[in-house]
């Protein structure tokens, strides 16, 4: 030891770099700060290997299968000898983009034998040996085959539960890490406001705080930003910013907001995530003012960097940085696009396409190297905090068997069951007895794909659980009968007539309808992924990314089924399996009971069939304002004053408003009571809430506030605290919330977030935003 710390002096009394004399690296020296390492091992490097660090290519080139053994691809050697790649993207995916199948792909095991000989092959073949980043898809499970399935994001969003979402990040994060890989991307943070933009089933909704709530449980989930924990993922917020509301809800089209809107609406889901522990963010295809996102300083540097003190790394979206050339049209070629993303902050290059222009960038002088030892600190810095240089491997035999557990399995269940929204219940027609016949028709009733959502692996047989299947797994067989009816929007198929003779044997019919997002290999696909919408190939898929829409009622023959069953006379309940609110008009007024399940996930079968029959009361609700209508879009609930009024052809309100759901039980709201609290500028707010019903539920309790007087326009209403609640019938419970100055503060004609005194605001307790039960003004 004082050998070491005499070598230390001397090298630092020389002035001379540590390493021209320290036979062992520093930076491969566990005992150093992660800061000296970091420093040390940039010391080291060439200008072609700093930017090989910000390098992300397409990973599932990057092996080969040999019956049931993995090795690197020779594809892989040639990219690590010419680019010096510090990681990849998407190595175990598997779907019809990848031409990865359940054939072809890798297993859980296999993963992580692949992850294994990637790092092996980085190890003994790179001059460093510097540990690669793999990174996956995550959004509501990992993008892999043989992994666990959850919900969608609007999905998730429905439960209204945050600690139930940290769990389920916690069970993704550990899927995984045990195949080897470290970047999970997701959440989507992204506000959707448009729902005919297609990727409205990744969101979280409409809602800055209900959003950010739920983000924020789930980085704490992923590990909270703890890298050093074994299964604790370095999780990507996306799309960096404002990505889901873009003109004609064209995905990637720009977005016309202003500063005061992304600071009051957009920006805060991102904040609350980082101050979670997110260490990474990915920027966003669309520009905003202008500028896009991908080379948009202000949103890279200044807010991220220097407002927030973000200590992650940024990533551009799939092939954005050319974008900024190709579809924005602001550089003229990919080096200068390269150029500008750098120096606005953004770190790394997805796709791997567009940075390695840097390298003569900087020999000629158009860009100070300063920008790349930035940008190649942050990447190595997580490296170092992962402990990769001295763990990079991982345990085949803990893949293959602790992931897609039973405990798993469950949880998926779980939070299929609490993010199924009741819309509508007449004359109590749920619960359903158990002794009755039914007639399960309709394109999503037995689709094992349609129940899942976009970015999902190709599916093992028994694993996922149709909605025919988790009811006849309640009855006897004789009691469910299926017809398919019709699709989603081929109108070759079709067998209604079927359909009504089995409806007119029946006691109940179920018709489950909507939409799709389920990839097919018949389907066209950008470079980026997103799947392309033609009219030579009429698969079910009308929603994923690429799928917009023009409109939002059923495609195909569905309300030619929906009309037919009606005219049977029996009782017809109707469920959605959708991406996106549909036009929910028809059933909402014909239907006996109407329930949106979103994509429900591998689970999604069995939990309909639970809230069916009453073994789980439902209580999900809207992340989002279901619209009557395309024309009322934007139509979400926390528009800025004046109140809206009524068009010429219809009501200006929504056919379901954010935060609308019913349970099987009823609940009364009593005695509301505001004080204030020792701190300044906090009040406690508290309320009384019975079960007043003869079954035991959840209520969604909402708190809504309304800046009566402020020097910038608010919100006719926005949420500001929630609790999912259960109680047992008859029973009641205090609830109460704290209102500090944040949540009373609004971003001001200089755009800073500043508590404005002498103000008066409504504080609104409400089971949904258009219901309020209880209300009071608050003085200050």
């Amino acid at each position: 030891m004082t050998n070491r710390l005499t070598l230390l002096a001397c090298c630092a009394f020389l002035s001379l770099p540590i390493s021209s004399y320290c036979q062992q690296p520093l930076y491969k020296d566990a005992s150093q700060s992660i800061a000296l390492r970091t420093q040390d091992l940039i010391q080291r490097m060439t200008l072609k290997e700093k930017i090989g660090q910000l390098l992300s290519p397409l990973g599932w080139e990057m092996y080969e299968r040999q019956g049931n053994g993995v090795k690197v691809s020779q594809k892989f050697k040639d990219i690590v000898a010419e680019k010096q790649i510090g990681m990849l993207w998407a190595t175990f995916r598997a779907d019809p983009w990848t031409q990865k199948t359940l054939k072809n792909g890798l297993n859980p095991e296999m993963a992580a034998e692949a992850a294994n000989e990637l790092q092996r092959y980085m190890l003994k073949n790179t001059r460093l040996g510097i540990p690669i980043f793999l990174a996956e898809e995550a959004p509501h499970g990992h993008m892999a085959i043989g992994t666990t399935v959850f919900p969608t994001g609007i999905g998730q969003a429905s439960t209204w539960n945050p600690s139930l979402l940290e769990k389920m990040s916690a069970g993704v994060a550990k899927e995984v890490r045990l195949q080897g890989a470290h970047i999970s991307y997701g959440p989507v943070l992204d506000l959707s406001r448009d729902p005919r933009w297609s990727r409205v089933e990744e969101s979280y909704g409409e809602d800055p705080v209900l959003t950010g709530t739920l983000a924020a449980a789930i980085i704490k989930g992923t590990g909270g930003g703890k890298l050093s924990d074994p299964y604790s993922t370095i999780a990507t917020l996306k799309h960096f910013v404002a990505y889901a509301i873009p003109e004609g809800g064209h995905n990637g089209a720009a977005a016309s907001v202003g500063e005061r809107e992304l600071r009051e609406y957009y920006l805060p889901p991102f904040r609350s995530a980082v101050n979670a522990g997110a260490k990474s963010i990915m920027a966003a295809y669309n520009s905003i003012d202008g500028i896009p996102c991908s080379s948009n300083s202000f949103l890279l540097t200044d807010i991220l960097i220097k407002e927030w003190g973000f200590k992650g790394f940024t990533v551009s979206d799939l092939g954005s940085i050319e974008g900024i050339k190709g579809s924005h049209r602001i550089a003229r070629d990919y080096t200068e696009a390269a150029v500008l993303a750098i120096k606005a902050g953004l770190d790394a290059d997805l796709g791997g396409n567009a940075y390695p222009n840097l390298v003569a960038a900087v020999e000629k002088g158009t860009i100070e190297e300063r920008f790349i030892d930035t940008a190649v600190s942050r990447i190595l810095r997580l490296k170092f905090e992962m402990g990769l240089f001295e763990h990079p491997f991982v345990n085949p035999q803990k893949a293959k068997t602790e992931i897609n557990t039973q405990e798993q399995i469950l949880l998926s269940r779980q939070v299929a069951k609490e993010s199924i929204i009741l819309l509508e219940n007449k004359n109590n027609i749920l619960p359903l007895k158990k002794g009755i016949k039914l007639a399960v028709v309709g394109p999503n009733a037995d689709n094992v794909y349609n129940m899942l959502g976009d970015y999902t692996a190709p599916q093992a047989q028994g694993n996922v659980i149709t909605i025919v299947q988790g009811l006849r797994a309640k009855l006897a067989a004789a009691q469910v009968s299926y017809v398919k009816g019709c699709a989603i929007r081929d109108t070759i198929q079709n067998t209604i007539p079927e359909a009504i003779v089995a409806a007119q044997q029946a006691d109940v019919v179920i018709a489950v309808v909507g939409g799709s997002s389920a990839r097919d290999f018949k389907t066209e696909y950008a470079k980026t992924g997103a799947a392309i919408a033609t009219d030579q190939t009429i698969g079910d898929m009308e929603s994923g990314e690429g799928f917009d829409r023009s409109t939002l009622g059923l495609l195909g023959k569905q309300m030619d089924l929906l009309k037919a069953l009606k005219k049977t006379g029996k009782p017809l309940i109707v469920i959605y399996i959708q991406g996106r609110p549909l036009d929910m008009n028809w059933a909402a007024e014909n239907a006996d009971a109407l329930l949106c399940a979103w994509y429900p996930g591998q689970q999604g079968g069995s939990a309909v069939a639970d809230v069916l029959f009453g073994d789980y009361n439902p209580a999900g609700r809207l992340p989002i304002s279901v619209p009557r209508s395309v024309g009322q879009i934007p139509i979400h609930y926390n528009r800025k004053s004046p109140l809206d009024h009524r068009y010429v052809e219809e009501e200006a309100t929504p056919r379901y408003a954010f935060g609308y759901g019913k349970s099987y039980t009823t609940f009364a709201y009593h005695e509301l009571n505001i004080s204030k609290e020792t701190s300044k500028s906090t009040y406690r707010v508290s309320f009384t809430l019975e079960n007043t019903g003869s079954y035991d539920g959840d209520e969604v309790v909402q708190l809504y506030l309304k800046n009566q007087f402020a020097s910038t326009a608010q919100p006719i209403r926005q949420l500001k605290h929630f609790e999912r609640v259960n109680l047992k019938a008859g029973a009641s419970k205090r609830i109460e919330f704290i209102i500090t100055a944040d949540d009373l503060s609004v971003i001001n004609m200089d755009m800073k977030k500043v508590f404005e005194s002498r103000s008066t605001f409504t504080i609104m307790i409400g089971s949904s935003s258009d219901k309020i039960q209880l209300q009071k003004e608050l003085e200050i």
